[in-house]
């Protein structure tokens, strides 16, 4: 049996002797099914159509890891690499040999987790190829873990999977969409690790929130309130979005408040 893949999401389902009937992640109203419809592959296929993991080092102890030609959505994983254990943030929804070589080189893998389902990828593989290292998954969204396991670990608020990192459950895109908080960042002024929680726009002073990005579902004035209430006690300069460039550089905290109010404003106009 193989665990197929969503062309679409890049997310990898539970092993079958064929491909799934459908996407559960997909077919939900913050993704979409393509006119084409619904496509599979499994990673041989991916890795026979020449992909290849890409490995940039973007600063002092964060690497990142993308797939080219990309596959799903696009995103590239974070390595955060502290004293105490390397995490890999953002999984994406391929791996192969060079690309394990290159976290092993790095120091290995002590523990996963993403913002939301969209970015759940291959994350088993990514454990299996490195002991059965935990996937942290919060409690509210473990029905969107197409390809269960044990290596999946449910938690909700707040959690410190390694010293100086926090998961920070914000809610919006999902319920239980999530932040990851790294106090060494940026020359330790600290960096906020967001995927499509909050999202960095193409202007790269801005972030965004939506419940849905491809389908243009916003999200309600509680809601954008609660994510920056989240993350407001955590100090961070930069932000790092779910795409290669798309990164906050300086005055993060200061770009997710301006945001906010940038859109509350237009959700909720003054009369």
């Amino acid at each position: 049996m193989e665990a197929y893949v969503c062309r679409t999401c890049g997310v990898q389902h539970a092993a079958s002797e064929r491909p799934p009937p459908g996407c559960a992640i997909c077919n939900d109203e913050r993704q979409y099914v393509p006119p084409e419809g619904q496509r599979w592959a499994t990673l041989a296929e991916l890795r026979a159509e020449g992909r290849r993991i890409e490995v940039r080092d973007l600063e002092p102890g964060l690497t990142g890891i993308g797939a080219d030609p990309k596959i799903g959505i696009g995103q590239r994983a974070l390595l955060v690499q502290t004293p105490a254990g390397n995490f890999l943030w953002d999984c994406l929804g391929f791996i192969d040999d060079a690309g394990v070589a290159a976290v092993r080189a790095r120091g290995g893998l002590h523990g996963i987790a993403m913002s939301h389902p969209h970015f759940y990828g291959v994350c088993v593989e990514w454990s299996h190829a490195f002991g059965g290292a935990p996937i942290y998954i919060p409690t509210v969204d473990r029905q969107w873990a197409m390809r269960p396991d044990p290596a999946i670990r449910n938690w909700e608020g707040t959690l410190e999977p390694l010293p100086g990192l926090t998961l920070i459950q914000c809610g919006g895109h999902f319920a239980g969409s999530t932040a990851l908080h790294w106090s060494a960042g940026a020359d330790g002024h600290g960096a906020l690790l967001t995927g499509d929680t909050i999202t960095v726009v193409a202007d790269r002073r801005f972030v965004s929130f939506m419940r849905s990005y491809p389908n243009e579902i916003p999200l309600s004035a509680a809601d954008v309130n609660r994510i920056v209430a989240a993350v407001k006690p955590y100090r961070f300069d930069r932000i790092y979005g779910g795409w290669w460039v798309r990164v906050v550089d300086r005055d993060g905290q200061a770009a997710i408040q301006r945001s906010a109010d940038r859109y509350l404003r237009w959700i909720n106009p003054p009369p």
